[in-house]
């Protein structure tokens, strides 16, 4: 199937997700999968509600009742174990192939819950050509990677402005190959 590590979707029991999670993760220990298997996320968010007496009340919040994401390489065995795991009522995907997210939706998911994603190993080279895709005053820009520092996960880039080359440094997770 595949060999490459990516999130993925899969679909629960509403109301479940926390136990899928739980049990999931038990799985993967006692099965010694921890390197096909790495993280099982519920995404949650912080809702504010003001009580009756003014008072404000935070709670966590499901971002997508009733869906659980998995940071995993899919194979025949990693597959049947999610699948298999109680309350998953499986992969959201065509067929009985799972669709991994795209590395910008992971990306924003796991941002709105207050955690960065795993730094991306990249292969980034001097002189090639990226875009920024972090909102600001350069989001979508095109650049040229002028320095890359793998130990800190940081890249110097050049963007165009005004007819002249500015250099921004960025993480390696704020820009994409083009």
């Amino acid at each position: 199937m595949e060999s490459e590590k990516k999130w993925y979707v899969i679909h629960t029991y509403s109301g479940y997700e926390n136990k899928v999670k739980a049990n999931l993760e038990r799985k993967v220990h006692s099965m010694g999968m921890e390197d096909e298997i790495f993280n099982v996320v519920v995404p949650m968010e912080d809702e504010t509600e003001i009580q009756d007496d003014g008072k404000k009340k935070v709670t966590k919040k499901k971002v997508f009742p009733g869906y659980a994401l998995v940071e995993m390489i899919v194979n025949d065995r990693s597959w049947y174990v999610v699948r298999n795991t109680p309350g998953v009522t499986g992969f959201v995907g065509s067929g009985t192939k799972p669709i991994p997210l795209t590395d910008a939706e992971v990306k924003r998911i796991l941002k709105s819950m207050g955690v960065e994603a795993t730094r991306p190993v990249l292969d980034f080279g001097v002189g090639q050509a990226v875009r920024i895709i972090t909102s600001g005053p350069f989001e979508n820009f095109p650049a040229t990677v002028s320095e890359v520092n793998p130990e800190k996960g940081k890249l110097k880039v050049l963007v165009e402005m005004f007819g002249r080359e500015t250099t921004v440094e960025l993480d390696f997770a704020q820009v994409e190959k083009i």
